[in-house]
């Protein structure tokens, strides 16, 4: 009946109108790529085919508000979020279980080894920077930056020389529950036929891992228990192959480049805002404290 295929046409077109209605415009985004949760957004928002944009710089609002804790989005000029799970589920992703999000807990512990070389610390996130296209405003941003990475190497040394933290006997033994999953669900993804944020965050945690090498690193390339793991990871960079933020691409199969560093120009004004603020340093060890305390670690 063509009247009637024409009324199953017309609810198809409603439908697939209603569906673009309700998905976001745009996205801005705060933080920096090395964090897992940062990434777990930017992973969405590139499945979903979002237009986003990164800056490595706190808005001033959220700065006061929570310090620099990243990720933080605003979904079509809308008010500021800080939870990663959350920014997903408002991207149409479905959300993760208390026993899931224990399980990326573990998976995240190899971060704690990231300043175990300080040099390689600052020269990855020197690498890192901002991209705005404007130079006199991304000169002043990759200057300014630093500040994070001064943040991060503090708060980290900080936790390890006060509160001490004890490695596993295997690095592998942390993923062992999503290798399970894996099994058991049978399908490409952790969550599925298509990824979603369960793969979202744990694709992040191994991107943190990647982009300054640290022990679990290894373990996720070798460890014998882990290859239905690595048959995931395969799968991410497939479905992943044109994100620009690929860090674990020189270490896992189907290999890729690792994402393309900032102009030297821009890593030098990295270097020179890290000079600045160790020359300042009690003042930066006091926006520290105090970007801490707001962030509530």
């Amino acid at each position: 009946d063509p009247r009637r295929q024409n009324l199953a046409k017309s609810d198809n077109n409603m439908t697939t109108s209603s569906e673009s209605d309700s998905r976001p415009q745009r996205v801005d985004v705060y933080g920096v790529d090395h964090s897992p949760w940062v990434q777990a957004v930017l992973l969405g928002l590139h499945e979903a085919k979002i237009p986003h944009q990164l800056t490595t710089l706190p808005p001033a609002k959220t700065f006061w508000q929570t310090g620099v804790l990243m990720p933080a989005a605003s979904i079509d000029d809308g008010p500021w979020q800080v939870e990663s799970t959350d920014i997903l589920c408002d991207l149409g992703f479905n959300s993760i279980s208390d026993e899931e999000t224990r399980w990326l807990s573990d998976a995240w512990r190899g971060v704690f080894h990231r300043t175990d070389h300080p040099l390689l610390f600052w020269g990855g996130f020197s690498l890192a920077g901002d991209r705005h296209p404007k130079r006199a405003k991304r000169l002043r941003r990759n200057m300014l930056r630093s500040f994070i990475t001064w943040y991060f190497f503090v708060l980290i040394r900080f936790r390890v020389w006060k509160v001490g933290f004890s490695d596993p006997d295997n690095f592998g033994d942390q993923f062992l529950p999503f290798e399970q999953k894996l099994k058991e669900l049978g399908q490409p993804f952790l969550s599925g036929s298509a990824p979603s944020s369960l793969d979202f965050l744990l694709f992040g945690v191994i991107q943190c891992h990647s982009s300054v090498y640290v022990p679990t690193l290894t373990a996720l390339q070798n460890d014998s228990r882990l290859t239905m793991l690595r048959g995931w990871i395969g799968r991410m960079h497939e479905r992943m192959a044109d994100y620009s933020r690929l860090y674990s691409g020189p270490y896992f199969a189907p290999y890729a480049p690792p994402p393309t560093p900032v102009s030297g120009l821009d890593q030098a004004a990295f270097w020179l805002g890290s000079a600045l603020l160790l020359g300042l340093f009690p003042i930066t060890l006091g926006l520290i404290v105090f970007g801490a305390v707001r962030a509530r670690i």
